[in-house]
């Protein structure tokens, strides 16, 4: 398995998309730049997108894209316990943007709550910032790249 940072095929960013070979005639793809994400098995006609999206936001199958090879890209979330989380946040396909909200440590009394059993973070909703079409920014915001 290989990986490394190309040119996206859905923004055309370049060395900002990483593709990593899953086998010899497909390859997955994230783009830091536009925030996207796909692989050759995510094809139109190839693919079971019905069920697939069954639990995505509205917002997600509106923005989703398809490129001129028919893959079909989506926006990533990035989640992470102790940093926070990246996602696209708006109303419509004309109405979005990247948003991120960053993660603080639980207190001992919050760590006794059984709602956060085996958790050490928390979302801080006082923390989200809102980012445009920035990707790149709203991962950097919640120290990704750190």
């Amino acid at each position: 398995m290989t990986d490394n940072l190309t040119i996206c095929p859905k923004c055309k960013a370049i060395e900002c998309c990483y593709t990593v070979d899953i086998n010899e005639f497909h390859k997955s793809y994230s783009c830091f730049d536009c925030g996207f994400v796909t692989s050759d098995l995510m094809r139109e006609g190839e693919f079971d997108f019905e069920l697939y999206e069954s639990e995505f936001p509205e917002l997600y199958k509106d923005i989703k894209y398809t490129d001129e090879e028919t893959r079909v890209w989506y926006p990533q979330v990035v989640n992470i316990e102790n940093k926070g989380t990246v996602f696209a946040n708006g109303t419509s396909k004309e109405d979005w943007q990247w948003s991120a909200i960053k993660s603080v440590e639980l207190t001992e009394e919050e760590k006794e709550n059984p709602r956060f059993k085996n958790k050490t973070h928390k979302s801080d909703s006082a923390s989200l910032q809102n980012f445009g079409k920035d990707y790149y920014q709203a991962c950097e915001y919640i120290g990704l790249f750190d």
